[in-house]
């Protein structure tokens, strides 16, 4: 009997104390959760909204951290110590800019009370605002507006002739009249229509004829233009395309004696070099075909790497070498450059080779 009684004597002190110790605790008890902005235009800008609470507990409130999941949501809080009974605030800010549509956010507030984590929650909808004329046009060609100032035929055969056009906007208060100050030869290029009203758009319509470019990969060139009969360089678009020979005519005799381009290396690593030095290397390019190798292009990625083939025209079972020289000047830290050969191999028409090194200064070094 005596033991049972000890027993129940410490099970009361264990409760007397638990309850001791939680009412010396802070409570953080707020009015609302959730807040619902609703729907609101993009272009009102800002939300904001406060979210009170109260220490419901019998020790001082302290706000340790209060998180947010998204850098468009901003919390601003109570820092200072909130004494029992009294209460304090979090204003959470939403920022809809460039973010349209529908959003549920939440904001996870730390705090010495007994709850120690809450979590709240903003919801609403941001109706998407009316783009600006410069946001829906934003690079400039002279006085006219553009969406891009770079014109990509992308992938075309040898022999095909594309158009595209670019959409010109004049956003000025008076009309412009565009001709060009110099087209490349393969292009051809018009504007319709020639004087483009103010406050109206007109079109760019370039024509490339890639049998004239007379060049096989990619090949990038400028058309000038003159507004008003200015000869600013700056007025130019950018034109580009990647020219590839079509083998989709050749029967299976053709494909069978066809030339086969191999490498027996496509990657050299110089290792450590210092600034400024230059390095060589060769590869070496092997016809395994039956017929004439063509090497139609070789172009490398930086005017750094100098490539010298020794020949263009590769017999059956011969090799030539493929000459790269790296220079170093103005490089620092690890360096990795390519090389993009292209031949009449049908099944292998373009391969990249690459050169890399470790370029440091004298001081490194």
């Amino acid at each position: 009997m005596k033991r049972i009684l000890q027993m129940i004597t410490v099970f009361a002190l264990v409760i007397a104390v638990t309850n001791a110790f939680a009412q010396g605790k802070a409570k953080i008890v707020f009015d609302e959760l959730e807040h619902d902005f609703g729907n609101f235009k993009e272009a009102e800008g800002v939300q904001k909204t406060s979210f009170k609470f109260t220490n419901r507990g019998e020790t001082p409130l302290v706000l340790n951290n209060v998180r947010a999941s998204c850098g468009c949501t901003t919390p601003r809080w109570t820092k200072e110590p909130v004494a029992p009974g009294g209460e304090g605030e979090i204003i959470v800010s939403y920022d809809p800019k460039n973010r349209p549509g529908s959003f549920n956010k939440s904001v996870t507030v730390q705090s010495n009370a007994e709850n120690s984590t809450v979590v709240l929650r903003i919801t609403g909808s941001a109706q998407q605002r009316e783009k600006t004329l410069a946001e829906l046009y934003p690079r400039k060609v002279g006085a006219l507006r553009v969406k891009t100032n770079h014109i990509s035929f992308s992938r075309m055969k040898e022999k095909d002739i594309e158009t595209k056009e670019l959409e010109l906007v004049n956003d000025t208060d008076s009309p412009v009249k565009v001709g060009f100050r110099s087209v490349p030869g393969h292009l051809t290029a018009k504007v319709e229509p020639e004087t483009i009203p103010a406050h109206e758009t007109g079109k760019l319509l370039v024509t490339y004829d890639a049998e004239k470019v007379n060049t096989f990969g990619f090949a990038s060139h400028r058309i000038y233009l003159s507004l008003d009969g200015s000869n600013d360089y700056k007025s130019s678009i950018g034109i580009s395309a990647t020219i590839e020979e079509d083998f989709s005519n050749l029967t299976s005799e053709q494909l069978a004696n066809a030339p086969v381009a191999n490498y027996p290396e496509k990657a050299f690593d110089f290792g450590e070099m210092t600034q400024g030095e230059k390095k060589e290397h060769t590869f070496t390019l092997k016809n395994e075909g039956k017929s004439d190798l063509i090497i139609r292009n070789v172009r490398s990625s930086c005017g750094c790497t100098a490539v010298a083939p020794a020949k263009k025209v590769i017999a059956a079972g011969e090799t030539a070498p493929i000459k790269v020289t790296f220079d170093s000047r103005g490089k620092r830290g690890r360096q990795s450059k390519s090389i993009t050969v292209i031949t009449n191999d049908p099944k292998n028409p373009t391969t990249t080779l690459r050169i890399s090194s470790n370029v440091v200064t004298t001081t490194e070094s």
